[in-house]
């Protein structure tokens, strides 16, 4: 049996210090989670408008949007890639797919943070532990403060009212398997940065307070018409 190659790690010729200082701030994973419906995707989106009006360098991966490429299913994959390649890569909704549909995003953000990016997700992730897996993946290859969980805390009757998609109307027919909320537990996060009450508050307002906890962390500069208010 071959041997596996040997893999290392590489420093690069410019850091992660030298990029944060081209953008004039700092990188890190703002990683929204909450039952489909809660509005996570909507805030996410309402944040990344601040901060890009702002002059931050953000981005935002979004659940349904890594699914057609990153994390895309073997239906996706089967056309180009054939049979066997897409049974083995492709990814559905059962909890060991979800766990390597949440590595894989987390291993990218982390990426994009150390190249000084303010990264946006917005996925259901309802496991604790592979939340706290992504955020040990990365804050061992960055700082303790990288990885910031917002939890949008909206009641699962309010979600299913939204159902912008539909889907709550399917699993409760059972079209629909392994749904999180319906027969597929979520185990909201214990200790997150922050939490957003879902059920309140425009996405606009949700979203200024995430980019007020960012401002107060330094991770974002205050916006300038807040410093001449200090003064």
């Amino acid at each position: 049996m071959a041997q596996s190659p040997r893999v290392v790690w590489h420093e690069h010729a410019v850091d992660r210090a030298a990029r944060e200082r081209l953008m004039g701030h700092r990188g890190c994973v703002v990683w929204f989670t909450g039952l489909s419906g809660s509005g996570k995707s909507t805030v996410a989106n309402a944040v990344d408008a601040v901060l890009h009006a702002r002059g931050v360098h953000s981005y935002l991966l979004d659940g349904d949007n890594i699914r057609h490429g990153l994390c895309a299913g073997p239906n996706l994959l089967r056309k180009e890639h054939g049979e066997s390649f897409a049974n083995r890569f492709g990814l559905g909704f059962d909890p060991l797919d979800r766990e390597e549909n949440i590595r894989r995003i987390g291993a990218v953000a982390q990426l994009m943070a150390s190249a000084g990016l303010v990264v946006l997700t917005a996925f259901v992730s309802p496991y604790r532990r592979d939340r706290q897996r992504v955020r040990r993946w990365v804050t061992e290859h960055g700082r303790p403060d990288d990885f910031v969980e917002v939890y949008v805390d909206t009641p699962l009757e309010l979600c299913e009212r939204r159902d912008p998609k539909g889907l709550y109307k399917l699993a409760r027919a059972g079209k629909i398997a392994n749904f999180t909320g319906i027969d597929d537990p979520y185990e909201p996060p214990e200790q997150p940065e922050l939490v957003l009450p879902g059920g309140d508050g425009t996405p606009h307002e949700l979203a200024q307070q995430v980019v007020q906890w960012l401002e107060s962390r330094q991770i974002i500069p205050v916006a300038p018409q807040e410093k001449a208010s200090d003064g």
